[in-house]
């Protein structure tokens, strides 16, 4: 009996139409994210995968990708005028097409910068370093996760018990902001170039 309940919901689960998954999801339903991220995982992956990205970009899109559609749905001003796959795949490609171009920027930026001798890098290493000790202890740690740890923003997320990677994502831009702002005001240029 019990075999029969189970396979009962599981293909219940299977024949769930697009409506109702969004329906669930617009009333906070976490199991129909669930459902609906594996899904369509193979699809929305693909899009990074057949654009240049590795395994690991390709799941991090999709999941900043299900955070903005979770965030529309259940805020009540989402109406979908097309598949929600359609929409879906949408925000992937265009979360994608901006990760190009700030590996792009990044790209160029490397380029375009000066090379400096060992003892210009630990000079600015050195003030980077006395800045970052004056910012609070959850900045410190974000930018220190995030540029000297390499750790993702999933990773940074769960470590420091944010909500989603996108409230670590905010909260490294804030974080670097006031970094430069401590630099520009404590040091010249110069103290950069000499």
């Amino acid at each position: 009996m019990v075999t029969n309940k189970i396979t009962y919901v599981f293909t219940l689960e299977i024949r769930m139409k697009d409506s109702e998954v969004f329906e669930k999801i617009c009333k906070g339903d976490e199991k129909a994210l669930e459902y609906l991220y594996k899904k369509y995982y193979k699809m929305m992956t693909k899009v990074v995968l057949s654009n240049s990205g590795t395994e690991d970009e390709a799941k991090d899109i999709y999941q900043d990708a299900l955070v903005v559609f979770w965030q529309k749905a259940t805020s009540g001003k989402l109406t979908l005028t097309s598949k929600m796959s359609t929409y879906i795949y949408s925000i992937c490609l265009n979360l994608w097409r901006k990760e190009l171009d700030r590996k792009k920027r990044l790209t160029n930026e490397e380029q375009d910068s000066p090379v400096y001798l060992d003892d210009d890098r630990q000079e600015r290493a050195k003030i980077i370093s006395e800045c970052l000790q004056q910012l609070d202890d959850t900045c410190r740690k974000v930018l220190t996760y995030y540029y000297f740890e390499n750790l993702s923003m999933q990773d940074i997320a769960d470590k420091l018990g944010f909500a989603n990677t996108n409230t670590a994502k905010t909260k490294k831009y804030k974080c670097k902001k006031k970094l430069d702002e401590l630099i520009k005001s404590q040091y010249t240029e110069s103290d950069f170039l000499d």
